[in-house]
């Protein structure tokens, strides 16, 4: 009997759970940050924001079980998160600002995702044909950018939990991510085995209970919230259908699906089981099939979380089940606000803290793919450099696209997709577009170019990406 890879394997029962709850620890704040903008937007009372929040993580761990799980070609079977898309963030605020009644806000902005993710559910098995185009230079670069785009995420939770506080980026919340960064570090370098796995679960947790006496540990969620809370559905109304909406989420799902097919090109070499054109398509199947499902219960687009693949990459657990087992944790914080609310107790600065190495595991593995992608020719060389830098611009130069129209601005604002369609079309032009299939091929164009070390050119290495 073949032995099993350790992606489809299940781990002692205790550490199932303290992974799962890593896991949900990584992504909790990314999952609520979307719901209370938009729920703001449209004007929610403090009671309907937390059923918002509620529903919002209720739906994530749906989408996250039809993904690590499976049904029938729906799922990519792999580790992988799925949450709230920040991509679609601006554009709902934009549909909820120019909506005149704000009771009409949150069923136009749900119809629209219902239909964005049905078109993208049917366009699924196509768009993921364009797997052919990632060969190790395009995901090296796109998983290195993956990383590096999230770090602003990581150092704006260090510096406080309110960006137009007057206190933030105080020295004491820099100093509580840096103790939380720290312990991680410290429990990586001197333990061994399960201690040493969940060293960002208990960096959290010694960093939670260091920031008590600071006064940054907030324990009010734990007492308003209630014990059962189901997120009914159509909670807010029955979903509308305006044709502007439609147009712009639909817009948002491409730049989802974008993102994603580079997560699990990512995640696939990761775990060492890469991410074909099957997998990739059935894995945007439960992306787009989760996020027409969420508006019924009143949840947004879901999308792949990039900042758990980084706690894959650090832990080195592999096992799909244990991200199911965190999509549990999400279902029962859905249920229970109770629940949700302990996850919340954690500060934003502790979870930057352990963020930085998250992150940072993300684009070291994006550093170690490129390492197998041929940087010695020249061509590849340019791919990277101009790649990376068009990737930085929405963080190293946040207004550059300011002149451009909102619609633009939901592809423009992500580093990830600009990044990644900058890569795909420069590997075209060099590795491709005009040369013989003897000298090139789609699948693993490293030919091309001159040998930067000035000898002779060398062979190709690596396996195709298929």
């Amino acid at each position: 009997m073949p032995e099993k890879h350790p992606v489809d394997e299940k781990l002692p029962p205790l550490k199932m759970m303290t992974s799962g709850l890593q896991h949900v620890a990584a992504l909790y704040a990314g999952v609520v940050a979307p719901p209370l903008i938009v729920g703001k937007a449209c004007g929610l009372s403090a009671t309907e924001l937390t059923f918002l929040t509620g529903a919002s993580l209720f739906t994530a761990g749906l989408a996250t079980l039809l993904q690590t799980l499976g049904i029938w070609k729906i799922g990519a079977r792999l580790p992988f998160v799925n949450g709230v898309t920040f991509a679609g963030v601006a554009p709902m605020v934009a549909i909820a600002n120019q909506t005149k009644d704000k009771s009409d806000a949150l069923p136009i902005i749900f119809g629209a995702i219902i239909v964005a993710g049905l078109l993208g559910f049917i366009a699924a098995p196509y768009f993921s044909k364009l797997v052919r185009f990632f060969p190790p230079v395009v995901t090296g670069t796109v998983i290195t950018l993956i990383g590096v785009s999230l770090m602003p995420v990581a150092f704006g939770w260090a510096q406080g939990p309110d960006p137009a506080a007057k206190d933030y980026g105080a020295g004491k919340y820099l100093a509580l991510a840096g103790i939380s960064l720290v312990v991680v570090l410290l429990i990586r370098r001197f333990t061994h085995g399960f201690v040493k796995q969940i060293a960002v679960l208990l960096g959290l947790v010694v960093g939670t209970v260091i920031a008590i006496p600071f006064g940054v540990a907030d324990f009010s969620a734990l007492g308003d919230a209630d014990l059962i809370g189901f997120p009914t559905p159509f909670h807010f109304g029955a979903p509308q259908f305006a044709a502007a909406a439609i147009v712009s989420m639909c817009v948002v799902m491409v730049v989802s699906m974008t993102e994603s097919t580079a997560d699990m090109l990512a995640l696939g070499e990761i775990v060492e089981r890469p991410a074909d054109e099957k997998t990739i398509a059935a894995g945007l199947r439960a992306d787009t099939l989760g996020s027409a499902i969420s508006p019924l219960f009143n949840g947004f687009m879901a999308s792949a979380f990039a900042q758990n693949i980084g706690l894959v990459a650090m832990t080195k657990i592999r096992s799909r089940f244990v991200v199911a087992v965190g999509a549990g944790f999400l279902i029962l914080m859905g249920l229970c606000p109770l629940a949700a609310s302990l996850i919340a107790v954690v500060p934003p600065p502790v979870l930057g803290g352990a963020g930085i190495v998250l992150f940072g595991s993300v684009a070291a593995s994006g550093i170690q793919t490129l390492a197998k992608a041929g940087l010695e020719k020249d061509n590849n060389v340019l791919i990277v450099a101009v790649s990376i830098a068009v990737g930085l611009i929405p963080i190293a130069a946040p207004t550059f696209y300011h002149a451009f129209p909102d619609t633009a601005m939901i592809i423009l604002d992500s580093g990830i997709s600009t990044g990644c369609v900058t890569a795909v079309v420069l590997n075209l032009v060099f590795n491709h577009i005009g040369k013989s299939k003897d000298a090139a091929d789609v699948t693993h164009p490293m030919e091309g170019g001159e040998d930067l070390s000035g000898g002779v050119p060398t062979q190709r290495s690596g396996a195709a990406v298929h």
